[in-house]
C-alpha cells in the first residue's frame, strides 16, 4: 500500500465495525450458535446503541462482499438444520431478492434518483419542508426514539433492522416527509447502505412495494422491542394510508453470459461494491486496481463512517488480492477514475478489465463510464449465489422463500 493511500486515513472516524474480512469472518464464527431459535425468538430486540448482540450485525461486511452471504449460510447450516435457522436465512435472501427484484426494474431506481434531484431542489425553495427535513435528519422532532435513531444511525452508521422499520413509518406517516428524503438519508449514514436493500425497503414499508401493504410503527411495539427504553404513546400516527405512484416499469429479463477470459490479458477491477475478488471464477490476472476512491450516492455529502468503512474496506481486499494472485495492485487514490483506468491498463498492455458483476447504483453508472472514456472492454462476472437466486426475485419475497431449499441444492449447500 502506497503512502498516499495510507494518508487517506489519517483523518478517518473510528468505527465500530473493522472494515476487514478476518473482522467479518470473527464475527461470524462469534453468531452462528446464535442463528437458530435464539435468533428467532430476540431478532426484534433493539436494546440501543452498542447492544445488537441478539442480531448477526454482518450486514456492512456482507454489502461490501468482505464476506458473501453463500459464506454465511454455509456456517449456519454447520451449526443448526434449515428448520431452525429458517428465520436467520431467509433474512440473508431477503438482501438476494432485493437486489434481484431492482435488477428487474432498473427503472424503480431511475425514478428515485430523479426524485431525490426534484426534492432537494423543493428543500432550497420551501421553508416549511426544510425545517422538517432538518429537524428529522438531526434529532431533533421531539420524538425521542425517533431522535435517538437519527443520532445513532449518523454517529455509528448502523441501526437495528426493527429500528430502521420504526424509523421509517414514523418519518412517512407521523412526520409526513417524502419517502425519498428518508432512504436517502439511510443511503448516505448505513454502512451497509445498498440501492437495492435501502430502496426496498423504503419502499415497502410505505406500501409501494407490496401494493397497499404499509408498516404503521405503534408506540405499544417500540415500548415493548426496545425493553422500555421508549414509549411513544400518542406521539405516532394511529393509521399508515398506502402511497401512491402510478408510474409505470416494465419488467427486464437479466442475463447471465459467460465471458471466455482464457488467453487474454485482463486486469482486475476492485471497487467497494465487491471486495472479495480472490473468490471470482476468472485466470489470474495480470495486473489489479483498487479504485478506493469513495463513490457519491446523493446530490447530498456521504456520511463519515460510509467513507471510511469503503475506502479501509477497498484497502482490505487490495492487500488479500495482491497475496492470492501473486501480482501487483495498484491503490493510489484517484477521483478521474477514467483516466487512471486508462493509464494503469496501458502501462500493463491490458485487452479488457474484469470486475464483479455491477447491480444498480452509482459504482455501476461511475465505473462503466470510466472504462469507456479510457477505452478498455470492461467484463463483469456474476456469482453463481446471484444466478441462482435473482431469477426468482421478480414478484413477491414468497416466491423466493419458497425456492430457498433448491437455490441452497443448486449451490451445493444441503
Amino acid at each position: 500500500m502506497t503512502q498516499d493511500t495510507l494518508d487517506v486515513f489519517e483523518d478517518a472516524p473510528v468505527l465500530d465495525f473493522e472494515p476487514t474480512r478476518d473482522a467479518a469472518l470473527r464475527q461470524l464464527e462469534g453468531f452462528v450458535q446464535k442463528a437458530g431459535s435464539a435468533y428467532a425468538r430476540q431478532r426484534n430486540f433493539d436494546f440501543g446503541p452498542g447492544k445488537h448482540g441478539k442480531v448477526s450485525q454482518l450486514s456492512p461486511y456482507i454489502r461490501h462482499r468482505l464476506l458473501l452471504e453463500e459464506e454465511v449460510v454455509a456456517a449456519v447450516l454447520n451449526q443448526h438444520d434449515l428448520h431452525a435457522a429458517e428465520k436467520y436465512i431467509q433474512e440473508v435472501f431477503w438482501r438476494g431478492y432485493f437486489k434481484g427484484w431492482l435488477e428487474h426494474r432498473p427503472q424503480v431506481w431511475q425514478y428515485y434518483k430523479q426524485d431525490i434531484v426534484t426534492l432537494f431542489d423543493q428543500i432550497d425553495k420551501n421553508a416549511g419542508l426544510a425545517t422538517a427535513y432538518d429537524e428529522a435528519i438531526s434529532g431533533r422532532t421531539g420524538i425521542a426514539c425517533f431522535d435517538a435513531w437519527a443520532n445513532e444511525l449518523i454517529e455509528t452508521g448502523y441501526l437495528h433492522n426493527h429500528a430502521r422499520m420504526w424509523f421509517a413509518s414514523i418519518w412517512i406517516f407521523t412526520l409526513k416527509l417524502p419517502w425519498q428524503l428518508g432512504a436517502d438519508f439511510f443511503y448516505r449514514h448505513l454502512l451497509d447502505g445498498d440501492p437495492a436493500s435501502n430502496t426496498c425497503s423504503w419502499r415497502w414499508v410505505g406500501g409501494l412495494h407490496t401494493l397497499g401493504k404499509t408498516y404503521l410503527a405503534r408506540a405499544s411495539n417500540i415500548e415493548k422491542f426496545t425493553a422500555g427504553r421508549f414509549n411513544p404513546v400518542g406521539e405516532l400516527a394511529s393509521e399508515a394510508p398506502a402511497l401512491e405512484d402510478s408510474r409505470p416499469f416494465t419488467i427486464t429479463p437479466l442475463r447471465f453470459a459467460p465471458s471466455d477470459l482464457i488467453g487474454r490479458q485482463v486486469g482486475l477491477l476492485i471497487t467497494e461494491e465487491d471486495c472479495h475478488p480472490e473468490s471470482l471464477d476468472l485466470p489470474t490476472p495480470k495486473a489489479a486496481l483498487a479504485l478506493s476512491g469513495a463513490t457519491e450516492r446523493s446530490v447530498r455529502p456521504l456520511g463519515q463512517t460510509v467513507t471510511a468503512f469503503a475506502l479501509a474496506a477497498v484497502s482490505d481486499a487490495a492487500q488479500r488480492a495482491e497475496q492470492v494472485f501473486n501480482v501487483a495492485v495498484d491503490t493510489t487514490p484517484d477521483p478521474d477514475w477514467a483516466e487512471q483506468i486508462k493509464d494503469w491498463a496501458g502501462q500493463h498492455d491490458l485487452e479488457a478489465a474484469v470486475t464483479s458483476r455491477l447491480t444498480l447504483g452509482p459504482v455501476q453508472k461511475r465505473l462503466r463510464q470510466a472504462c469507456q472514456q479510457a477505452g478498455i472492454e470492461l467484463i463483469e462476472i456474476t456469482r453463481p449465489y446471484d444466478q441462482a437466486v435473482w431469477p426468482h426475485a421478480k414478484k413477491g419475497f414468497f416466491g423466493l422463500k419458497k425456492k430457498i431449499p433448491s437455490v441452497l441444492q443448486t449451490l451445493d449447500m444441503i
